[in-house]
Formats: structure tokens, sequence, C-alpha cells
């Protein structure tokens, strides 16, 4: 770059404060196209042909003298952030920093479906509202179904029980507001794994 000394940090700082964000939010989006574009053929461990996302969050910790913005307990502050990442190349597509406070599931609210992509995710995003625009949207989402979940059996499929599957239904909400939220049926799937002889609904 033609720089005959290291930069000092408070230099940089001061550069950074005085640009907008909005410039390094562009470069990561155009770097993060052009990186999806490279591993756009690269196989999955599954025969699918759709873009399949994983959805999590990670707080983390910073000290509260320091950060007096980031709110997260009386002592403590904090940051989350939520990556949404193409597993094709583990490439983030998308990363949003909230406040400690900002529950899982709001991030629902940010993102643009992708229609045919799958949307892997915890107990922590299940809102019926919300997964119920991703599927108006064309998409698919898998989730660990809660323990407390009312729903009853609409039909069932055959399976194969040597590949673990349980069972494989269409079920219906049976709580009057979760039911207006997601008017739809819903396919559970009971698997046991191999491995620990543990039941897991999704």
């Amino acid at each position: 770059m033609g720089l005959r000394e290291a930069v000092a940090r408070s230099t940089l700082a001061d550069a950074n404060e005085a640009r907008d964000w909005r410039i390094w939010h562009e470069l990561a989006q155009l770097l993060i196209r052009r990186a999806r574009r490279l591993y756009a053929a690269e196989s999955l461990a599954v025969d699918l042909d759709n873009t399949v996302y994983a959805l999590d969050s990670t707080t983390i910790d910073l000290c509260l003298s320091v950060f007096p913005w980031a709110h997260f307990r009386s002592t403590k502050a904090a940051v989350k952030m939520h990556t949404l990442l193409d597993l094709r190349g583990n490439i983030p597509s998308f990363i949003h920093v909230s406040d400690g406070k900002l529950h899982d599931v709001n991030v629902l609210d940010l993102l643009v479906p992708e229609p045919g992509a799958f949307y892997v995710m915890d107990r922590g995003y299940i809102d019926y509202a919300r997964l119920y625009t991703l599927h108006q949207a064309a998409a698919f989402f898998v989730t660990r179904a809660k323990s407390n979940l009312h729903a009853h059996r609409v039909y069932s499929a055959p399976t194969d029980r040597d590949t673990g599957v349980i069972c494989d239904q269409a079920i219906a909400l049976n709580g009057f507001y979760a039911a207006k939220d997601y008017p739809e049926h819903l396919r559970r799937i009971r698997y046991k794994a191999p491995d620990t002889g543990k039941t897991l609904a999704f």
C-alpha cells in the first residue's frame, strides 16, 4: 500500500469513525456473494440441490465499565451475534450484532427468506407466525420440537425404521393462537439416534 511504517491503531480508529459503516457493509456483501459463487457446486452431506442455512447466535461477554451501552445484566455487558451460515462452504450470508438482551426469534424478522432454501435452527426460534412467514415465502425450516408441543396427528406416512425414522406425520396445532398463527399442517418426524438411543422430534 506504500506505507513505510505501521499505522497506529488510534489513526485507524479515527479513520473508521469518520467513515460511514455502510461502506464496510457493502464490501462484506460483495465478498460474500463472490465466495458463495465459488462454493456453489460443492456437495453437502445430504443429497440436496437446495441451499441449506444454519441459523444460530452466540453471546459475546464484554466489560461493563468499557462498554456501558451493551446492556445485558445489571453487572454485565454483552452483545449477541446472530449468524446465518450457508452450509455449502460454511460462508456467513447474514450477520446481525445486537445487544445481549435481544431474543433469538426476533432475528427471523430481519431475514429475507430465500424460496426453496432450508433453514435449520434450534428451539429458540420457534414462533409459529414467523415460521409461517418462511412457509409462505416457499422456504423450508427444520427445528427440534418443544416438549410442550400441543398438536394432533392428521395422517402418517410409511417409514423405514432401519434408517432410524420412527414416524413421519402430518400434524395440526391444537392451541387457538398457535393454530391461528400457523393454520396449515406441519410435518413431525421422530428419529432414534443409533449411537445414543435417544429419540428426537423434529
